[in-house]
């Protein structure tokens, strides 16, 4: 089989000329390309011969893949799947295996430094100490003895909850359905608006379905107290994105730190969020530490001998 790693993946050459020398010795052709080129003709171009494809986050639309008549296997280096037209996938038979568990270490540290460079002010404190500041009348806030609302309780919400008890917090949890490990560690499942009514800081940790598409509209928000603050690691559609802006800038929400978006970062110039203030933006770096890129390429390319035996 034909199979086109369509971008570096945060591998090494040398792992990936490892990689290669094995499937051809298994009588397969291994193609790699070292720069990510999201540009539809350049994914054609890498794709259109192959039966198997490795991609990460590379959006892979529907008039994309048609012109990809090979391909069987598509293994996304990534947790989510709504930047693949999964329809037409199952439609034409082609198999598509995630990555599931990478990145739980890597996502859940990121939520929880973010919500201590949101108490304690990190970001906007170094940018006066380069001026020549001071701290001035600036007090921070502690984690210790804060009351987190954890939406979503798979892998990553489940791994926060831990990080989070070991600073003391109080924790409640909202998802559909209860985890049992999660009632074993003493943290009560409530409604989603008691949650963000009783929640010091809510973090969010769900996949993005259409049950979950701006899970955090206004009415949402409204629930928050003034002095709550947001951290957003999981999807930017979860989150209605004018309604955080406005929310932040009239003063009813502290603070929030952002990681995801409704597209791939950079940002338009006029994105809601550039301008709002005690907002923390990071262009989609949750995932992206070698160690989980580490755990990923072993996921990826199990998943790839499973399938071209």
């Amino acid at each position: 089989m034909n199979i086109s790693v369509v971008e570096p993946l945060g591998v090494p050459v040398a792992r990936l000329e490892q990689l290669k020398q094995e499937f051809e010795q298994n009588g397969h052709r291994f193609t790699f390309y070292r720069d990510r080129d999201e540009r539809p003709a350049s994914l054609i171009e890498r794709m259109h011969d192959a039966d198997v494809v490795v991609v990460s986050n590379i959006p892979l639309s529907q008039a994309t893949l048609e012109q990809c008549p090979r391909l069987k296997m598509l293994s996304v280096a990534f947790t989510g799947l709504d930047h693949i037209d999964l329809s037409y996938c199952q439609a034409h038979d082609i198999r598509v295996c995630n990555a599931a568990g990478y990145s739980t270490a890597a996502v859940s540290e990121l939520a929880v430094a973010l919500m201590v460079d949101l108490l304690r002010s990190v970001v906007p404190l170094d940018c006066v100490t380069r001026q020549g500041g001071t701290r001035g009348t600036t007090v921070g806030r502690e984690l210790r003895g804060k009351t987190v609302g954890v939406v979503g309780t798979g892998a990553i919400g489940t791994a926060v909850i831990r990080l989070v008890t070991a600073y003391g917090c109080r924790v409640l949890a909202y998802n559909r359905t209860p985890h049992r490990e999660v009632e074993q560690m003493g943290v009560p499942y409530v409604s989603l608006n008691d949650l963000l009514r009783q929640s010091d800081i809510v973090t969010l940790h769900v996949p993005l379905t259409p049950d979950t598409h701006h899970l955090l509209g206004s009415r949402e928000l409204g629930l928050l107290r003034p002095t709550a603050l947001l951290v957003n690691t999981a999807r930017g559609n979860v989150v209605d994105i004018e309604a955080l802006s406005h929310a932040l800038r009239q003063g009813t929400l502290a603070g929030a730190a952002i990681d995801v978006y409704e597209q791939e970062p950079p940002l338009p110039s006029q994105h809601p969020l550039l301008g709002a203030p005690n907002c923390i933006l990071l262009p989609h770096v949750g995932y992206a530490t070698q160690e989980a890129f580490d755990i990923r390429a072993d996921i990826v390319f199990d998943n790839v001998r499973r399938f071209v035996g």
